[in-house]
């Protein structure tokens, strides 16, 4: 790593701006790498891991269990921030974030090469567990580093909603890659893509990892770290720091999560099983209608972002958290009428209530932590989310299906979560436009 002299050449405000789109660049592109890779995981679950790797199931249980390894991913997340959130805080943003895209993108192409129950019998479903366990591991360390490389670029604190919101834009497009990635490949004939064809995605994810990486290695340390470095303010145990100075700020971030994440996967990786078990629809269809869902948010995340950074933080929040929870009985109600045209125009809508909520999340969660120990605050506060929401919802929502045979027991899940939601954001303070740093001059990492 580059050693950072408090006394080194000030970066001039051109060079500023070029590091700062840079930043940019490299973390949502990796990022959008990182979550194709977890996206695709959980878009193939519904569609192919219940028959391959639990035969012999009934196709309900199957379902349950196939989202149990689903789940698996996130219950790693909070081990992921924890472990890269330390060294994020220790050694720097930008090295850890190359460590999170190389173990992410090889845990990944290591599924293409899981055998099935049919050739090592339920040992698959084991391996596939192991390796779902450590991308969640490689995707828990990579958001508050790709959050952070970006925002703390940012001099002016009236746009960190906008500029830490572009991270937030890989979601969808790693979505939309990996719902291409199994459209494009779903078309094979006959049992050719339920044979093979279903791992040629997983293993392209090595070719993604190689550009992800290109991108990373040619950006600077952010000036926040630069500055605690140069000022030696870098904490020896930040994760046990933060665990004992900010429990609060940790808690309230990943409650105020509820009404984002769990509907968010719901709408993307339950609507698979519910669309083809329950509405009898095609697997292209709903493939189809998930990729054009994540079009719109490449528009509507940076939107409702810049939008925290007009009307404040929490007010976006607590709109978008209301909207979500009266949006999920509008969801199944228009799934419920069995028109084409309905189903699609639910799913494409369902992105929209979720965005509000995760343009100005990045933003939210991390104005909350101190620079010190902003990597691993937020990053523990954020996926511990996954682990409350997230990953339990696809399983809740099949399992609430199965008990009471109607989609409104899931409606009202949602609407739950929203009320937790509002509750932790009203908690919140409200950073917008405030200083969260002590004042810094980006400096130029010297040899």
């Amino acid at each position: 790593m580059a050693t950072l002299d408090i006394n080194a050449t000030p970066l001039s405000p051109d060079e500023h701006q070029v590091q700062l789109r840079r930043a940019v660049i490299a973390s949502t592109i990796g990022t959008a790498i990182e979550w194709y890779d977890f996206f695709l995981y959980s878009t193939v679950t519904g569609l192919v891991f219940a028959k391959l790797f639990f035969p012999h199931s009934d196709p309900w249980v199957g379902t349950l269990e196939a989202f149990a390894i689903y789940a698996v991913g996130f219950i790693a997340r909070p081990i992921g921030a924890a472990i890269f959130g330390h060294f994020g805080d220790r050694i720097g943003r930008k090295s850890t974030l190359i460590a999170t895209l190389l173990l992410m993108g090889l845990a990944t192409f290591a599924v293409a090469l899981v055998p099935t129950y049919a050739s090592v019998g339920i040992w698959g479903a084991v391996i596939l567990t192991v390796l779902r366990f450590i991308q969640g591991i490689g995707v828990g360390g990579e958001w508050g580093g790709s959050v952070l490389m970006s925002m703390e670029w940012a001099r002016n604190n009236h746009s960190r909603g906008l500029v830490a919101s572009w991270p937030q834009f890989g979601v969808p497009c790693g979505l939309f890659l990996a719902n291409l990635a199994v459209l494009a490949f779903s078309q094979m004939s006959g049992e050719a893509f339920l044979a093979w064809g279903w791992r040629v995605p997983f293993a392209l994810s090595l070719i993604l990892v190689g550009v992800g990486l290109y991108i990373r290695m040619g950006i600077l340390e952010t000036p926040v770290f630069t500055r605690i470095v140069a000022a030696r303010k870098v904490d020896k145990t930040p994760m046990l720091t933060v665990l004992r100075e900010h429990p609060r700020e940790i808690l309230l971030s990943a409650f105020a999560r509820m009404a984002e994440q769990a509907p968010f996967y719901i709408f993307t990786a339950f609507v698979f099983a519910y669309g083809i078990g329950t509405l009898h629809v095609s697997r292209d269809f709903l493939l189809t209608s998930v990729l054009c869902a994540s079009v719109v948010s490449f528009f509507s995340i940076p939107f409702f972002g810049h939008l925290s950074d007009r009307i404040g933080r929490k007010n976006m929040y607590l709109i978008g958290a209301v909207t979500t929870g009266v949006f999920g009985f509008i969801y199944f109600a228009m799934l419920n009428t069995g028109s084409s045209a309905v189903i699609f125009f639910a799913i494409i809508l369902s992105l929209i209530p979720h965005d509000m909520l995760y343009g100005p999340q990045a933003a939210l969660i991390a104005e909350s932590f101190t620079g010190r120990l902003r990597y691993s605050g937020s990053s523990l506060g954020y996926q511990l989310a996954s682990v409350i929401a997230g990953g339990p919802a696809p399983l809740i929502a099949t399992w609430l299906f199965g008990v009471y045979h109607s989609p409104w027991a899931i409606a009202i899940y949602i609407a739950l979560c929203a009320v937790i939601t509002i509750i932790a954001t009203v908690l919140m303070t409200d950073y917008t436009g405030k200083a969260i740093d002590e004042e810094y001059v980006p400096l130029r990492p010297t040899s």
